[in-house]
């Protein structure tokens, strides 16, 4: 597959603007870069699927056709598919204060009331959301207490019939008992078996912990030992919100991070989400151990629970990539709070950057998906995956390789997605989904929340 006549936006380092670009597919990958002239004479005789990107249904009335533009797909680092029917839910009660409140009134009551049908569907809404938005590469941090055994293989088949990429776990807590906190083991162990034995490009395992505060020394222990057994991840959530720490300092005489490291949870193979509530001495062993941390700077504005010091760790070394802990996969919405909430956390409009934001959502998050997936890039680069989408987007300002990230947070949204290629396979073309029926998926999915609801 050749595909001709747009703005290619790299994103590799260095980052390149080539208008008039092509990329040539086989295989899965992505087999040439450059200029369409130069692509359509190596390679155009022997190609018999020409993609032209240009774009003459812009302006029906003008000669000029715009190209569309080029740019890798996008990989979400954290993310919640069992969280989708909490959308226009009501909960009953005063609104949740606090933290533990939103957990307590909201989430622990959804997870409860989901089933594995319920599972599938929440799986099968988010990956269209996916999508639809040019994202193909998903790390889910899943929880259904009444429904864990199997839970895993529902959200793997919807991912497989999707036609993402995807790393699952099972959320451990104790927080519904011992024999609650055994199950969601088991279910990290039992996926981790199936994926080893399948060898599935598109599915990764990994091991799921709520957080320091819901499970014990005992717990995490276990986690950790079945983690190390498999070979995988540890995939948890990493001082949120101060409540954290307050039970940690409490019960352990140490903070969330100490801890993790004292029980051999933190190591570079650990996936901690937020890290909001976190100190230099704690940043100092995210770095020495090589630990990834995902922004998640919607959802803690959502929760009013802080700004992550995200330009310290980066500043100490640390690995740090952009998820959404659940909110709609428009990573491109994500990258615009990303910028802002730390120019209004820090008063300072020199805060962050687009620059480094991009840097969050493309190369440090394929960072974060070679735990899973080494293959994995975050650019348009020959011998790379080939994960991209095309965009209608047209600059009435020069794009070039150094403003091109200023073009991404403030001209170009998730809506202007058009196209969405995973492995070199088309998911959508022309806003067209392939390989979901969204009709039909998400009239199920009303009358499947419809029942969730009622048992909330």
């Amino acid at each position: 597959m050749l595909i001709t006549r747009g703005t290619l936006l790299t994103l590799s380092e260095p980052n390149q603007v080539i208008e008039d670009g092509a990329a040539l597919v086989r295989d899965g990958v992505i087999a040439d870069l450059g200029s369409s002239a130069d692509l359509l004479a190596r390679h155009g005789a022997s190609e018999t699927d020409i993609i032209d990107c240009r774009n003459p249904e812009s302006n029906p009335k003008s000669k000029l056709q715009t190209p569309k533009l080029i740019l890798p797909a996008n990989l979400c680092a954290h993310t919640h598919f069992y969280g989708a029917f909490a959308r226009g839910m009501a909960v009953p009660g005063e609104p949740a204060s606090n933290f533990l409140e939103i957990l307590q009134r909201l989430w622990w009551r959804l997870d409860l009331a989901l089933d594995l049908e319920a599972v599938k569907y929440s799986a099968l809404v988010c990956l269209i959301d996916a999508i639809k938005h040019g994202t193909t590469t998903l790390i889910d941090h899943h929880a259904s207490p009444n429904a864990i055994d199997g839970s895993l293989d529902v959200i793997a088949e919807a991912v497989e019939q999707a036609g993402l990429r995807a790393a699952l776990c099972y959320e451990v807590t104790d927080r519904n008992g011992l024999e609650g906190a055994w199950a969601g083991i088991e279910e990290n162990a039992r996926f981790a078996r199936r994926v080893s034995q399948r060898d599935s490009s598109a599915l990764k395992a990994a091991v799921g912990i709520h957080a320091s505060f819901t499970v014990s020394n005992a717990t995490l222990d276990a986690c950790v030992a079945t983690a190390n057994d498999a070979d995988i991840p540890l995939h948890l959530h990493v001082a949120e919100d101060q409540a954290d720490q307050d039970d940690a300092l409490s019960k352990y005489q140490m903070r969330v991070i100490e801890r993790l490291a004292a029980r051999g949870a933190l190591t570079e193979r650990t996936l901690c989400a937020h890290c909001v509530h976190v100190n230099a001495r704690e940043i100092e062993l995210l770095a020495e151990s090589g630990a990834k941390v995902v922004h998640q700077p919607r959802s803690n504005m959502n929760n009013g629970v802080g700004v992550a010091p995200v330009e310290a760790m980066l500043e100490a070394g640390v690995c740090v990539g952009l998820g959404n802990d659940g909110f709609s996969n428009d990573a491109f919405a994500e990258m615009k709070v990303a910028d802002m909430i730390h120019k209004l956390g820090r008063r300072d409009p020199r805060a962050m950057g687009a620059d480094n934001v991009v840097r969050l959502a493309y190369a440090n998050n394929a960072r974060i998906g070679r735990l899973f997936w080494p293959e994995l890039t975050g650019a348009l680069e020959i011998g790379a995956p080939a994960d991209l989408i095309l965009m209608d987007y047209t600059p009435f300002t020069p794009l070039t390789a150094g403003n091109a990230p200023w073009h991404m947070l403030f001209g170009m949204s998730g809506g202007m997605v058009t196209d969405t290629m995973s492995n070199g396979r088309w998911l959508m073309r022309d806003r067209r989904l392939l390989t979901l029926d969204e009709a039909e998926i998400c009239a199920k999915a009303q009358e499947v929340a419809r029942r969730v609801w009622a048992r909330v």
